[in-house]
């Protein structure tokens, strides 16, 4: 039996990295997938691209959990994953969520872990910050979904613009097993600067009071969120620490400034919040 699996892509002027995105799905070894993309209004190549490996494009916006609920709906796949622009899959991703759930049907969720790349020293930061959140719960997050599993949870919520991928993955591992494979997604950090990625961390920081307003995730924010956690689970592999002692050294102090910017912006969120009430 090999049930159809719907790979749904948001995009957002995602024409440089949408094409290897789109090729490691077609070079899945498991076949019987259906592809999905929702654009938010891109003013790039991204369509184009998009159009020439999938009929079933969609246009939805603001954020990227409106555009995943919207691409859950058009989809046909009794099996949901959800994947961004900018990642790419190992060839057999696919076929090893199917196989995990199908041996354990009542695993309703699995969790893929990620392995960062990119050009330039802070990419080389990013990827080696990644490795170290491997099998550590609170800071994965399950991608392929079945879809009982996901309408029951009701999907994404669209009120969150950080935090959504968690978010979901708690509300569906309250009632349902969720494991995890070997394989890998691959996630393009491009040639990112410190500056790109503090900005980046303030903005999600800023909105995470959605987020937070759920009792059980207020719980894994502060793991999450705690620099002492964090720096305490860097530390747990020293050798691989001392293995690059430069790229390590970059990711402590990138991880510092992500810690700082991140505490403004979710102050600035939260004044925000209290001004709306």
């Amino acid at each position: 039996m090999t049930p159809l699996v719907s790979i749904i892509v948001p995009t957002r002027n995602s024409a440089v990295v949408l094409q290897a995105c789109l090729n490691s799905i077609k070079q899945q070894t498991y076949k019987n997938i259906e592809l999905v993309i929702v654009d938010n209004n891109s003013t790039d190549n991204t369509l184009v691209i998009a159009k020439s490996f999938t009929n079933q494009v969609f246009s939805k916006g603001p954020e990227r959990s409106a555009q995943r609920n919207l691409g859950a709906r058009q989809a046909h796949g009794d099996y949901l994953l959800f994947i961004d622009s900018d990642m790419k899959l190992s060839p057999q991703v696919v076929a090893s969520c199917v196989e995990k759930i199908q041996n354990n049907p009542q695993t309703k969720a699995i969790i893929i872990p990620e392995e960062s790349f990119g050009e330039g020293f802070w990419a080389q930061c990013k990827k080696l910050e990644r490795s170290f959140y491997i099998g550590v719960d609170w800071m994965e997050a399950a991608r392929f979904f079945t879809r009982d599993a996901f309408e029951e949870a009701s999907g994404f919520d669209e009120n969150m613009i950080s935090g959504e991928d968690w978010d979901l993955s708690q509300r569906v591992g309250k009632k349902y097993p969720i494991d995890s494979i070997d394989q890998f997604i691959y996630h393009n950090e491009g040639k990112v600067s410190l500056r790109q990625i503090i900005k980046k961390k303030f903005y999600y920081a800023r909105n995470l009071t959605q987020y937070q307003s759920v009792p059980a995730n207020k719980i894994k924010l502060k793991y999450q969120a705690s620099i002492k956690k964090r720096y305490l689970l860097f530390l747990s592999d020293r050798k691989k620490l001392f293995s690059t002692p430069l790229t390590s050294a970059g990711m402590l102090f990138m991880k510092s400034c992500e810690f700082g910017f991140g505490g403004v912006g979710y102050l600035f969120g939260k004044i925000k919040a209290k001004r709306r009430q």
